[in-house]
């Protein structure tokens, strides 16, 4: 398989229809991010699958305790949680067939990338985007995740 630039995957990622997002959260005081992509995902007219092990619903439909629970499965993933759970989540994903794999990252302490993670997605064959934020990409971005996105660009703060 050849390499693919960031924006080829992203690109990839984003055409696909139905996306996982796990580490969602009835508490959006917390850590709302997760939550915020969930409802980006949607309005861009994807079919979006929350995902916790300890919720059953998620605003207006079911939450999964994890990929494999997903009727029909998903295309891809999105990740936000901690490195640790990531890890979890990244087998989950190559036990489900899940073929893409975006771990979150708004900050170097934000961030759900984890090294053993991206490996797994490796030997899996899972394209992999570790790092960055689905928020900044696709249509209709609003102008705070635009200069996020410009200014990781610049300072060499965008996954390879």
């Amino acid at each position: 398989m050849s390499a693919k630039t960031l924006d080829s995957k992203i690109k990839d990622f984003l055409a696909q229809r139905r996306i996982a997002v796990a580490g969602v959260s009835r508490a959006d005081g917390g850590h709302p991010v997760a939550g915020l992509i969930a409802r980006r995902l949607k309005a861009t007219g994807h079919e979006v699958f929350a995902v916790n092990p300890n919720l059953t619903t998620f605003e207006d439909g079911p939450c999964f305790p994890d990929l494999k629970s997903i009727p029909g499965g998903v295309d891809g993933v999105v990740i936000v949680t901690r490195p640790e759970i990531t890890e979890r989540i990244v087998q989950d994903a190559a036990d489900a067939g899940v073929s893409r794999v975006w771990m979150h990252a708004s900050s170097p302490k934000g961030s759900s990338v984890s090294a053993a993670a991206v490996e797994t997605c490796a030997r899996n064959g899972i394209s992999v985007i570790a790092g960055a934020c689905p928020m900044m990409y696709g249509p209709d971005v609003d102008f705070g995740h635009k200069c996020m996105r410009l200014m990781l660009r610049f300072s060499g703060g965008l996954p390879a």
